[in-house]
Protein backbone atom coordinates (compact mmCIF):
# COMPACT_ATOMS: atom_id res chain seq x y z
CA UNK A 1 0.00 0.00 0.00
CA UNK A 2 1.22 3.49 -0.87
CA UNK A 3 -0.45 5.85 1.61
CA UNK A 4 0.92 9.29 2.40
CA UNK A 5 2.24 9.72 5.92
CA UNK A 6 1.27 12.75 8.00
CA UNK A 7 4.83 13.95 8.55
CA UNK A 8 3.69 16.34 11.27
CA UNK A 9 2.11 13.50 13.28
CA UNK A 10 4.27 10.45 12.52
CA UNK A 11 6.76 9.62 15.28
CA UNK A 12 9.98 9.61 13.24
CA UNK A 13 12.16 10.04 16.35
CA UNK A 14 11.02 6.66 17.68
CA UNK A 15 10.42 4.76 14.45
CA UNK A 16 13.37 6.06 12.40
CA UNK A 17 15.66 7.86 14.88
CA UNK A 18 18.64 8.15 12.51
CA UNK A 19 16.65 9.67 9.67
CA UNK A 20 15.97 13.35 9.02
CA UNK A 21 12.65 14.64 7.76
CA UNK A 22 12.63 17.70 5.52
CA UNK A 23 9.24 19.38 5.67
CA UNK A 24 9.98 21.63 2.69
CA UNK A 25 11.01 18.91 0.23
CA UNK A 26 8.92 16.24 1.97
CA UNK A 27 11.78 13.75 2.01
CA UNK A 28 13.41 11.38 4.45
CA UNK A 29 17.20 11.40 4.38
CA UNK A 30 20.10 9.67 6.01
CA UNK A 31 23.82 9.28 5.49
CA UNK A 32 25.09 5.77 6.16
CA UNK A 33 28.80 5.43 6.98
CA UNK A 34 30.59 2.11 6.66
CA UNK A 35 34.13 0.93 7.36
CA UNK A 36 35.10 0.95 3.68
CA UNK A 37 33.85 0.98 0.10
CA UNK A 38 33.27 -2.78 0.03
CA UNK A 39 30.88 -2.55 3.00
CA UNK A 40 29.07 0.44 1.48
CA UNK A 41 28.66 -1.44 -1.80
CA UNK A 42 27.41 -4.56 -0.01
CA UNK A 43 24.80 -2.38 1.70
CA UNK A 44 23.71 -0.87 -1.61
CA UNK A 45 23.45 -4.34 -3.16
CA UNK A 46 21.15 -5.56 -0.37
CA UNK A 47 19.04 -2.40 -0.62
CA UNK A 48 18.80 -2.61 -4.41
CA UNK A 49 17.43 -6.14 -4.25
CA UNK A 50 14.82 -5.14 -1.69
CA UNK A 51 13.91 -1.98 -3.62
CA UNK A 52 13.29 -4.07 -6.72
CA UNK A 53 11.15 -6.49 -4.71
CA UNK A 54 8.86 -3.73 -3.43
CA UNK A 55 9.17 -1.69 -6.66
CA UNK A 56 10.25 1.44 -4.80
CA UNK A 57 13.67 2.94 -5.45
CA UNK A 58 15.75 5.38 -3.42
CA UNK A 59 17.51 8.50 -4.60
CA UNK A 60 21.04 7.84 -3.43
CA UNK A 61 24.71 8.42 -4.03
CA UNK A 62 27.90 6.73 -2.90
CA UNK A 63 31.27 8.24 -2.07
CA UNK A 64 33.78 5.65 -0.84
CA UNK A 65 32.37 4.53 2.55
CA UNK A 66 29.30 6.77 2.60
CA UNK A 67 25.86 6.26 1.11
CA UNK A 68 23.58 9.30 1.06
CA UNK A 69 19.90 8.41 0.78
CA UNK A 70 16.76 10.44 0.14
CA UNK A 71 13.35 8.80 0.14
CA UNK A 72 10.15 10.21 -1.25
CA UNK A 73 7.39 8.74 -3.36
CA UNK A 74 7.52 10.84 -6.51
CA UNK A 75 4.03 9.90 -7.69
CA UNK A 76 2.58 11.16 -4.39
CA UNK A 77 5.05 14.05 -4.04
CA UNK A 78 5.26 13.03 -0.39
CA UNK A 79 6.61 10.53 2.12
CA UNK A 80 4.49 7.39 2.01
CA UNK A 81 4.31 4.05 3.77
CA UNK A 82 6.64 2.65 1.08
CA UNK A 83 9.32 5.14 2.14
CA UNK A 84 8.91 4.14 5.78
CA UNK A 85 9.15 0.46 4.82
CA UNK A 86 12.27 1.03 2.72
CA UNK A 87 13.91 3.16 5.43
CA UNK A 88 13.34 0.44 8.03
CA UNK A 89 14.79 -2.18 5.67
CA UNK A 90 17.82 0.02 4.96
CA UNK A 91 18.43 0.42 8.69
CA UNK A 92 18.29 -3.37 9.09
CA UNK A 93 20.66 -3.94 6.16
CA UNK A 94 23.11 -1.36 7.54
CA UNK A 95 23.04 -3.08 10.91
CA UNK A 96 23.62 -6.44 9.22
CA UNK A 97 26.68 -5.07 7.37
CA UNK A 98 28.07 -3.14 10.35
CA UNK A 99 27.45 -5.84 12.97
CA UNK A 100 27.78 -9.25 11.30
CA UNK A 101 26.74 -12.22 13.41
Amino acid sequence: MNNSVDIHQFDFKTTLPDWQIDLLTRTLSRIFVFKDFEAAFAFMTLCAGYAEKIDHHPDWSNSWNQVKVQLRTHSANDVTTLDIELAKAMDAFANQIQNPA
